[in-house]
């Protein structure tokens, strides 16, 4: 029998003088497992963050949930997981489990975790929490201080596949993202001298899209050209390959970003970097006269800027809408205003109010309505900041 910590020896007590039946060997092992989930940090998957997580890695000692304990059983070098409740488990894996745990590992596995690094959360794609598994546990890439990771090489020099803006296909495209340069490139044949985009890193988000790409690698770079929102998608074959593209990139922002903004905290920094679409999806809208019948468009939610398309896989944006702060006569309200002709097949209106003019929206469902809503009110709630009145007063100008 394994010994156990004083403190859950109330849980192992002789089951004679527990209980008049007697507790079989895998009954004690689970009971004790459930106690350990209630120790700090055990509660929630090690991996993605997850909360109840019920299945555990007896080689690792970390408690992980169901997805993960998918990734770790296809990656063998990093050993066993098991059902916290449904699989058998020896004294010895249990006492494993207690000695160690998810803080302990993650004191371990994440100590030298880089700023820039994207840990994903049990809401984000398979790719990315595959390659956070296999380089936090496989490739062991943050244990160490002090140690230089590839996404901090000077210059990355490598082919990506690329959406062709009008025919729609992908086509092999070189990409160099220069760290002391702050600036992603890319061409369209291997021996172009010049580039066919000079994009500037604090312009950048990225964000995996599998679903609207088509591929489980697929990642879609938004960024500023003339102060218009421009997407390209790219994938790569390898999902390795393609989620050291994404960390390079979050790792060239935090560069340029401490040059610029060089008393600012890590804590401070870290928001600037990529972040996911708060929303995206489908919603119909009216023109500015609004008696134009209303037309489906793709709507994806960017933080303060609203834009829409003729189709997901668009590279521009046909126009965007900036969400100031309510006190600056920002307003969205459930409905459309009295007297609308709504001639779309979609009858749950959203109404936003700008300084210069309302937008008027119809989503296909009440949930969607209300999701949407929500997620416009959260944006006029939060104050602006000084990029941001500099967004507003082009926008204002523009209109």
């Amino acid at each position: 029998m394994f010994e156990t910590p004083p403190s859950d020896e109330h849980l192992l007590r002789s089951p004679e003088r527990d209980s008049p039946e007697i507790m079989t060997d895998n009954e004690r092992a689970a009971r004790t497992l459930k106690h350990l989930l209630q120790k700090a940090g055990n509660g929630s998957c090690a991996d993605c963050g997850v909360d109840n997580p019920e299945w555990g890695s007896s080689s690792l000692g970390v408690f992980i949930c169901l997805g993960c304990s998918g990734i770790h059983r296809n990656i063998p070098s990093i050993g066993k997981v098991k059902s916290l409740q449904l699989a058998r488990w020896e004294d010895s894996e249990v006492q494993f489990m207690s000695e160690h745990g998810n803080e302990a590992m993650k004191a371990k596995y994440e100590a030298a975790l880089p700023v820039y690094y994207y840990k994903p959360t049990h809401r984000d794609c398979q790719v990315l929490k595959e390659q956070w598994i296999r380089a936090k546990y496989e490739r062991q890439e943050f244990i160490e201080e002090g140690k230089k990771l590839i996404y901090e090489d000077e210059t990355r020099d490598g082919m990506l596949m690329k959406r062709g803006r009008d025919n729609g296909q992908f086509l092999i495209r070189r990409f160099i993202l220069s760290l002391r340069d702050g600036t992603l490139k890319y061409y369209t044949k291997l021996d172009a001298k010049e580039p066919k985009a000079v994009i500037k890193v604090d312009t950048i988000n990225a964000c995996f899209q599998p679903d609207k790409i088509g591929n489980p690698n697929g990642l879609q770079i938004t960024y500023l050209k003339d102060n218009t929102t421009r997407n390209i998608f790219v994938y790569h074959d390898s999902s390795k390959e393609i989620v050291d593209w994404f960390n390079s990139i979050r790792a060239a922002q935090l560069h340029y970003l401490k040059v610029a903004f060089p008393g600012a905290t890590d804590a401070e920094l870290r928001p600037k970097l990529t972040r996911s679409f708060l929303k995206e999806g489908f919603m119909e809208k009216t023109g500015p006269r609004q008696t134009e019948g209303f037309k489906k468009r793709w709507f994806t939610l960017d933080h303060r800027r609203l834009m829409y398309f003729k189709d997901p896989l668009d590279a521009f944006a046909k126009g965007e809408v900036f969400l100031g702060h309510r006190d600056h006569g920002y307003r969205v309200t459930l409905g459309l205003p009295a007297g609308t002709h709504c001639n779309g097949t979609w009858q749950y209106g959203i109404t936003i109010e700008t300084p210069e003019r309302s937008f008027l929206f119809t989503c296909e469902t009440d949930t969607e309505q209300k999701d949407w809503m929500s997620h416009f009110n959260n944006v006029i709630n939060i104050p602006m900041s000084p990029q941001e009145y500099t967004v507003e007063a082009y926008f204002r100008h523009k209109h």
